[in-house]
């Protein structure tokens, strides 16, 4: 039988076992990737070397939460349950990119996906691969983020081979979210609004005020990692399976720093086709 038991960051040992042979450059040895063809060798180009697909997993039972019926209110416990889920699968991920001595890790998916131990009960994973740089940053230092870990970046192997280029480097995906409930509607507004053409001022404010605590959140992450911004950023509302007047909203993106301070971002150039 074989040991399936977590170790202190919640990582199992088989899966340091399968770290502890990737070392890409022996022989015989290999990397396991899911970048594309295209993204890997864009990678490669941009000055990384692929070591191995990492990944984090957190199986979460989000409590019960609930909002007064005609309230507009965030649920503190429910976002703090999905924030507390999604950060223990990138803490996981992240973990196995350090075992494997990696610079950072590219190309991060960060899903959750129902599972059916219950109906509150859902999976948080997070996958990417592992690279380590083939050289030191322009300036000097390390690749790695102010707190000594590993980089994370959502972005594609385009986009990540465009940032190094215009002399930016990633220093780690931040979020923010943000569980909401927005209050019903009193019968009294329901009737008299029917038939005509009116803004929900309550929904309007509701949807307002939930998105703009999720992306204040993205931002002080960010500001904590001494980023001089944030690319890439998606905000995402998700209902999960709490009903039509509670949704989760989640904003994310990849936190960046200058390379040196007297970087100059090349002028693009222009592609003619030749087709027509």
């Amino acid at each position: 039988m074989t040991n399936q038991q977590p170790g202190a960051d919640g990582v199992p040992a088989d899966a340091m076992r399968r770290l502890s042979e990737l070392t890409p450059g022996r022989p015989g040895s290999i990397f396991t990737s899911d970048l594309s063809v295209n993204e890997f060798l864009l990678v490669r180009e941009a000055g990384f070397t692929p070591i191995g697909l990492v990944l984090g997993s957190s199986i979460y039972h989000v409590g019960i939460q609930l909002g007064r019926w005609g309230r507009n209110q965030e649920l503190d416990t429910l976002s703090q349950a999905m924030y507390h889920a999604r950060e223990l699968a990138m803490s996981r991920m992240e973990a196995e990119a350090a075992a494997l001595g990696a610079d950072g890790i590219v190309g991060v998916r960060l899903t959750v996906e129902a599972r059916e131990f219950g109906k509150d009960v859902a999976e948080f994973i997070a996958i990417g691969t592992a690279v380590r740089g083939d050289t030191a940053p322009p300036g000097g230092g390390t690749w790695r983020n102010n707190k000594g870990q590993p980089f994370t970046s959502d972005l594609s192997g385009q986009d990540f081979w465009t940032l190094i280029r215009a002399g930016y480097a990633p220093l780690g995906m931040v979020m923010g979210t943000c569980v909401y409930h927005i209050a019903h509607q009193k019968m009294g507004s329901v009737v008299s609004n029917m038939g005509r053409n009116v803004e929900i001022e309550q929904f309007t404010q509701a949807l307002y005020d939930a998105r703009e605590l999720a992306m204040a959140r993205m931002q002080a992450e960010a500001e904590a990692l001494q980023a001089e911004g944030v690319v890439g950023v998606q905000l995402n509302a998700h209902n999960h399976r709490w009903g039509g007047h509670t949704t989760e909203f989640f904003s994310i993106g990849t936190a960046v720093r200058p390379l040196r301070p007297d970087h100059e971002i090349e002028r693009p150039t222009m592609v003619l086709g030749l087709d027509g």
